[in-house]
């Protein structure tokens, strides 16, 4: 039985984590549900974890509640049947959807991305797509190119007849059967493509951060001394060069030029190099960081976690910190306000070009692929959209029109 082999090995656990040096709310979490294990030995026989699971999947009707229960037992199970201590990652794995894809669907993604990528694109959302889209063919029992029938593909854009996906979707869907089209057969790949719904462009609102915002956080930052060098350090790089939340995860000790005062990066999203001037506001916050409370590791990136074992930051933990920051500055406190990391970089583009910055240069700064992906931040731009407003005040309008 399971809480008779782990009630000896559980101490042996513990104390391992805590000479590696996990942080002591992880250990208690361990030590809590290894001890529940042990206490229900007497009355309920586990002879595998699946058991254990589905009892706690009963439980737990919270999912990132019942997330975070799961990984703790990986982490139990996997000393317990194995002998593998944690190694700072989730232990809680479950199948992707493109692992559970047919081995020809898998196929068409493969070819796609070495299509893309061999043209010098980045994939990524060639194969978001993709994936998704095949994936709602296969609940519907297709698993070959030979099988797409019309009325499944329009299902899984519009499941009983509401529709869900957007334009970009289905543009990318497109794009990447394209790219299979060399190897598939291009009689076979624009079949589909004929399958796949007219859906609109419609635009979107960016929203951006007001001047006022931007004073508030960077008084909080510069005042409240409750927020680490590493919050700062972070959201000054978003706040004065406008990088990708997974440009700033990605960034290097080797990317930073000290004597030139200078960013160079490759971006994760594009894979293109960029360079950006590094202000002194920038150079002093990362200075700050690295020489008083990074911690002391091999690892190459800049930002990494604070806890033993050491791993790099990800975009959810910069946008943790981004709220965290917004609430100290007591602003965007709306449950549909946006608070992300990528607030930022919009900030960066409305205020450029409200200063009347070229396009071109903006594109550049911003490193985007297209000089086109500008074009979102243009309705943001309300310094210039208020000047091209018109004075009706030659046309008299009534009050009533305009209420009491």
């Amino acid at each position: 039985m399971i809480a008779s082999r782990l009630k000896p090995k559980l101490p042996k656990l513990l104390q391992s984590m805590k000479d590696i040096g996990y942080a002591g709310a992880y250990i208690g979490e361990i030590r809590r549900l290894g001890h529940w294990i042990i206490s229900q030995g007497g009355t309920t026989r586990w002879n595998d974890y699946s058991e254990i699971e589905a009892v706690m999947r009963e439980m737990y009707h919270n999912r990132h509640t019942l997330t975070n229960h799961l990984r703790v037992l990986r982490v139990i199970c996997r000393y317990d049947e194995l002998g593998e201590l944690p190694d700072g990652h989730k232990h809680f794995h479950k199948p992707s959807r493109y692992d559970n894809l047919s081995v020809e669907f898998k196929r068409v993604v493969d070819t796609a991305c070495s299509a893309i990528s061999g043209n010098g694109k980045n994939p990524s959302s060639a194969k978001y797509a993709l994936v998704s889209f095949l994936s709602g063919l296969q609940s519907s029992g297709i698993l070959s190119i030979a099988g797409i029938t019309q009325e499944a593909v329009l299902n899984v854009f519009s499941p009983k007849g509401t529709p869900i996906k957007s334009h970009s979707f289905k543009y990318s869907v497109e794009y990447g059967l394209r790219a299979c089209s060399t190897v598939f057969g291009e009689a076979l790949t624009d079949r589909v493509i004929t399958y796949l719904p007219c859906i609109p462009s419609t635009g979107r609102n960016i929203q951006f951060l007001t001047p006022e915002e931007i004073q508030a956080i960077s008084r909080t930052i510069t005042q409240d001394s409750s927020i680490s060098l590493q919050d700062k350090a972070i959201i000054t790089i978003a706040l004065h060069t406008g990088m990708r939340g997974g440009d700033i995860c990605a960034l290097r000790m080797s990317s930073i030029d000290w004597h030139n005062d200078r960013l160079s990066i490759t971006q994760s999203k594009t894979g293109r190099p960029l360079e950006l001037p590094m202000r002194a506001v920038v150079g002093n916050a990362l200075f700050d960081y690295i020489t008083q409370e990074r911690p002391d590791t091999n690892l190459p990136y800049v930002f990494i976690s604070v806890n033993h074992p050491h791993r790099r930051l990800h975009t959810s933990n910069l946008d943790a910190i981004c709220v965290k920051i917004m609430h100290k500055a007591g602003i965007r406190t709306g449950k549909k306000d946006r608070k992300g990391i990528h607030l930022f970089r919009h900030n960066i583009a409305t205020s450029m070009l409200a200063k009347g910055v070229s396009q071109p240069i903006i594109s550049s700064t911003l490193g985007h692929a297209s000089p086109h992906t500008l074009r979102h931040y243009l309705d943001a731009d309300l310094q210039s959209l208020k000047a091209c407003g018109l004075s009706i005040a030659a046309y008299p309008v009534r009050k009533e029109v305009f209420g009491q």
